[in-house]
């Protein structure tokens, strides 16, 4: 389920090439959506196959959200100007993605911790996107993914404890 609150309009969004180099690594680098979505889908899979239903469906859910901020930021980054390769520097064909940046423990206590860790960093890189950019519509863009990744975070600490 896509988060209540809706998204800013990309509309107004044109090509911007200091922009588009700070977002590229949130789309498809390392720490980027696109390893969230893989991971979060590979540990639901794994919470499912052990019996913990409730931890597969909210792996689920948040995955779902973070595609749709993969979404935004393909939409973004072709607005601003390159095609949304699924590479860290776009529009450069090089540093193509790897599903290799996945973690793919399977401990659920190691899981859950890594994923804290994610949308720690997630928290953290776009507050640290948000100090630098000057490009309004964008900004407001990433204001609003910022809100669903600390609701990501809340979440996983909250099935951390449940877990113990």
């Amino acid at each position: 389920m896509v988060a209540e609150q809706q998204y800013p309009s990309l509309e107004e969004i044109g090509e911007d090439a200091v922009t588009l180099r700070m977002l590229a690594p949130y789309y498809a680098g390392r720490d980027g959506e696109l390893t969230a979505i893989l991971q979060y889908v590979y540990q639901s899979v794994v919470f499912s196959e052990t019996g913990k239903k409730e931890f597969a469906r909210a792996l689920v859910q948040i995955a779902v959200e973070e595609m749709h901020h993969l979404e935004l930021l393909a939409t973004m980054i072709a607005k601003l100007g390159a095609p949304p390769v699924f590479t860290a520097c776009p529009p450069y064909p090089v540093g193509y993605y790897s599903a290799a940046c996945v973690n793919y423990t399977r401990s659920p206590r190691q899981m859950l911790c890594a994923d804290i860790c994610a949308e720690e960093n997630a928290v953290s890189g776009y507050e640290n996107v948000l100090c630098r950019i000057k490009n309004a519509p964008v900004a407001a863009v990433i204001t609003r993914i910022l809100e669903d990744e600390k609701k990501h975070l809340k979440t996983f600490n909250e099935l951390l404890t449940k877990l113990q």
